[in-house]
């Protein structure tokens, strides 16, 4: 008998129920090699690539790229050797039933899953991206998919979309102008200007016989307006009317949904203090423009700051750690995560071992990580972990915030802009420099006071004395 594996939605990590396939790297027919990108998952936070663990033959496509979300261990495709009867593809798709999928399952394996949804007969059929509610309601009302324009990613038709383009139209209620009368013919004894005109007609003011202080005897808008009583004259303006201001519901994607829960999850369960400094940093810009020329990098100042945090991370173990239930993870190396503002929402991709990197290393690696996370590539790999977290908001001029703890890590500094300040000299004269505002966000359950205070001390001084980076 033909030996034929079915190809499952995998399983990365306990929060995942579903997976969308992306793209597929290979087609319905392609022989594949161990090791080859078979395709790529998208889940809540991550785009992972599928590589083949053995050797065969894509003999039938089940789920095409782009579709809607399938469950974790719904069937997307069976692969087989190149011998295999369609008869054998047949009964095999007909005859498979998924398990339990409790332990997570690597693609290409017949992992246990669930049953897929069934699918319910489609009314409206498309070939056009559109999310399983947006094709419900679309379907349930009738509306018609042609007109509508998908604002999800690749033009996807969203939920939101479907309602927007099934709202009535709004009817303005235009109160239009007050008809008026044309300038007067020739040989008439009214002889006005057209905004005078327009105030009489609103006002119920007779021209007739009004004597004008304009050139050549013209009633203008004064002459009209000193016969209006005052409290008229107050209302001549249009009343306020209100416009539309419903709001656009946009309904958290499955992202801001993760992100959401943990922070909140995070400011409830982790008991929060703050340690706030200030560090000169006039040494850090000027040495940062000589050693990117000697290194022929492109480090930015968050760079540098990576590399001294880690050292610091370095010297103060106890700050080095992760909270796992009522025990403390130390490391003896700093895995640090740097936030990321990504098209999927706020990332922390991690940068490996960063006390161990020359800052030109230390660049290339932020860079690789930054231009992943803006293109929604980040892998599980990517992300998982980290001992200790750095959110910047100083590129976008905040001057301090206050940062919350990503667990399990305990700990994450937040970098505030660099400003110019004045200060004291010792002989008494005014001078200014560049400072910069750190907050240290600290675990109290792991991390006491003083130890948090001893790893902003060494910090500082890393940054004032930026040379140590080197050493």
């Amino acid at each position: 008998m033909a030996d034929i594996r079915p190809f499952c939605m995998p399983k990365w990590g306990i929060e995942m129920t579903e997976g969308v396939l992306a793209e597929w790297q290979v087609a319905q027919g392609d022989a594949f090699k161990r090791g080859q990108t078979l395709c790529l998952i998208e889940t809540a936070k991550i785009t992972n690539e599928v590589e083949a663990e053995y050797d065969a033959v894509v003999r039938r496509v089940l789920v095409p790229a782009g579709g809607e979300a399938q469950p974790v261990g719904a069937l997307l495709a069976v692969f087989a050797e190149a011998g295999a009867s369609e008869d054998e593809i047949d009964a095999f798709v007909a005859g498979f039933r998924p398990a339990d999928t409790a332990v997570a399952a690597k693609a290409g394996t017949p992992a246990p899953a669930p049953t897929p949804a069934r699918a319910e007969p489609a009314k409206i059929v498309t070939n056009r991206p559109i999310s399983p509610e947006a094709l419900k309601l679309a379907e349930s009302e009738g509306a018609d998919l042609s007109t509508i324009e998908g604002s999800g990613r690749d033009g996807r038709i969203t939920y939101q979309d479907v309602q927007q383009a099934l709202r009535p139209q709004a009817q303005p209620a235009l109160r239009g102008t007050v008809p008026l009368h044309d300038e007067a013919p020739r040989g008439s004894a009214v002889f006005a200007s057209p905004l005078a005109r327009r105030l009489a007609a609103l006002h119920g003011v007779d021209l007739a016989g009004v004597r004008g202080t304009g050139a050549r005897g013209r009633i203008s808008k004064g002459d009209v307006l000193a016969l209006i009583p005052a409290p008229a004259a107050a209302n001549a303006a249009a009343p306020f009317v209100p416009v539309d201001n419903r709001p656009q519901v946009v309904p958290f994607d499955g992202v801001r949904k993760v992100v959401a829960r943990r922070l909140t999850e995070a400011k409830q369960q982790i008991p929060h203090f703050y340690l706030r400094v200030s560090a000169a940093a006039d040494a850090l810009v000027a040495l940062r423009k000589t050693a990117n020329l000697v290194l022929g990098a492109k480090a930015s100042i968050n760079d540098y700051l990576v590399k001294a945090s880690a050292l610091a991370l370095v010297r103060h173990p106890e700050v080095n750690v992760q909270v796992h239930g009522e025990a403390i993870h130390r490391f003896p190396h700093a895995d640090i995560a740097i936030a990321v503002a990504s098209p999927k929402g706020l990332v922390t991709p991690i940068v490996r071992q960063a006390d161990r990197l020359r800052i030109d290393q230390l660049a290339t690696e932020t860079r690789r990580l930054i231009d992943k996370a803006q293109a929604g590539r980040l892998s599980m790999e990517d992300m998982d972990g980290g001992t200790f977290s750095i959110s910047n908001l100083g590129m976008m001029g905040v001057e301090e915030f206050d940062a919350i703890i990503n667990p399990p890590q305990a700990a994450i500094l937040a970098v505030g802009a660099v400003t110019r300040q004045p200060v004291e000299l010792p002989g008494g004269d005014l001078a200014f420099e560049s400072r910069i505002a750190l907050t240290l966000s600290v675990d109290h359950r792991a991390i006491d006071g003083a130890a948090g205070a001893q790893f902003l001390a060494t910090l500082k001084g890393l940054i004032e004395d930026p040379e140590q980076l080197f050493a």
